[in-house]
């Protein structure tokens, strides 16, 4: 009875929408969704990806070692970044005024969206636990999803990418 009860109601949560999204995957298209950087700006990710290269990359908790690690790996490769044409948003769940703290304390050079209501989360199909982002990274071409990187580095975050840019040309 126990069972059935449970299945029920997991049947009935996934009409109504309770299920968690599909995580980007290679071959999908940016996720339409827009949320406000540091500035209090809204971005619309999908408008900003549909040309080019984007990098969306999650972090858990702005000013934290793994993230600041991570933040200043791209920061420390923004040039080379750069020269691919690669386009940077960081997301966590922090608010615009702990995320443009963390911006100008590192001074990265790239936007960082507060998803504090963890749309953007949602839409990505990225984990939360304990209201934190999973660490994970994703890299679209031209409005698709090239490439997935679901636990990703902290200290080589942009070395990673690069090298998997590397590897396209060749």
């Amino acid at each position: 009875m126990r069972f059935t009860l449970s299945l029920m109601t997991c049947s009935l949560l996934s009409c109504f929408g309770a299920s968690s999204p599909e995580p980007v995957q290679v071959g999908s298209a940016v996720p339409a969704v827009t949320c406000n950087d540091e500035t209090g700006q809204a971005v619309d990710v999908a408008k900003e990806g549909a040309k080019g290269l984007l990098l969306v990359y999650f972090y858990p908790k702005a000013d934290t070692p793994g993230c600041t690690k991570q933040g200043c790996s791209l920061r420390d490769s923004w040039a080379e970044l750069g020269k691919r044409g690669v386009k940077v948003f960081g997301v966590s769940t922090d608010s615009e005024a702990d995320q443009k703290a963390f911006k100008e304390k590192y001074k990265l050079p790239f936007a960082l969206l507060a998803d504090k209501n963890k749309e953007v989360c949602k839409a990505f199909g990225v984990s939360t636990t304990l209201g934190y982002a999973s660490r994970t990274a994703f890299l679209f071409r031209d409005g698709k999803c090239i490439w997935v990187d679901p636990k990703s580095s902290t200290s080589d975050q942009a070395s990673v990418v690069l090298s998997f840019l590397e590897s396209q040309t060749k």
